[in-house]
């Protein structure tokens, strides 16, 4: 009697959260269709699909947790899920896009804790928080980095390029070559395999079951291969545009590169996860 007592309590918790849930997916429905066109419409987005499956898979592999654990409620949550929805309408009637889409995560982080209890969301925390990563990095922000970033990339290129006894020359973001020119632009300036790698690695972070300066390192790392891989693709790329012209910068090659380097950035990263997870040293513990 105890038990069928207990399930039913589940199935009417489990009834009351999924109400919850919807509830706050009409809430927060007005800044679907804007966000949906960023994920499809710009490839530096386009890892934000692959996201929720991600978090949802955390979310399974701790399903054991989460039964053993027993369901409450945290006035911390409430508090966060109003401010939550305190700070959405103010930045919905004021047209800030990026806190607004922000806020739906956190106001999601807040609704959990509030009606699962402090044992769920310590489990739940990092699957929730990875979908931060759903949110498109503001164009402002992408403005200020990516210049940088491709006149770094454009110089370290062409000293690599004319290394390998190919006349280049570099002016700006231009590389200048015998029969053709190419340029680096925003889309190669490395800041979606940027995230993409910062993404990686957090995953991999939760995923290591070492100490938090391995995991710290893991996540800093991801700066630099992705730098890494994204200097190989422009190099490789120049070398080539001076052998058959600019067309290889283009087209089907120019996306397959992309791709290339994205899967070497993966490899360097799990070659390091591999290494990092091996036995500790206790300097790293």
């Amino acid at each position: 009697m105890k038990d069928m007592q207990s399930e039913m309590m589940s199935k009417h918790d489990k009834i009351k959260i999924t109400v919850l849930l919807l509830l706050w997916m009409a809430v927060f429905s007005p800044i679907y269709p804007e966000l949906i066109r960023e994920w499809f419409g710009n490839p530096d987005n386009s890892h934000a699909l692959i996201v929720p499956f991600i978090s949802l898979y955390f979310i399974l592999q701790n399903k054991g947790d989460l039964i053993k654990t027993s369901i409450g409620t945290s006035a911390w949550g409430a508090g966060l899920l109003t401010a939550s929805m305190i700070a959405y309408v103010t930045c919905y009637a004021g047209a800030l896009v990026f806190p607004s889409r922000f806020v739906m995560i956190s106001s999601l982080f807040g609704l959990t804790w509030f009606c699962l209890g402090t044992g769920m969301i310590r489990i739940l925390a990092f699957p929730i928080a990875f979908l931060l990563f759903m949110i498109p990095v503001p164009h402002s922000l992408i403005g200020i980095v990516s210049m940088p970033l491709q006149l770094m990339v454009t110089t370290i290129s062409a000293d690599l390029i004319g290394s390998c006894s190919i006349p280049v020359y570099r002016e700006g973001n231009m590389l200048y070559f015998m029969n053709t020119q190419l340029e680096v632009a925003e889309a190669c300036s490395g800041i979606r395999s940027l995230i993409a790698m910062t993404m990686l690695s957090t995953m991999f972070c939760y995923l290591s079951k070492v100490g938090i300066w391995r995991k710290l390192f893991l996540i800093l790392m991801a700066i630099p291969i992705a730098l890494l891989a994204n200097i190989v693709r422009v190099s490789g790329t120049g070398i080539l545009a001076h052998f058959y012209g600019d067309k290889v910068a283009k087209g089907f090659l120019h996306e397959f590169s992309g791709i290339a380097v994205f899967i070497f950035g993966f490899i360097l990263l799990f070659i390091l996860f591999t290494i990092l997870n091996r036995k500790k040293r206790d300097d790293f513990q």
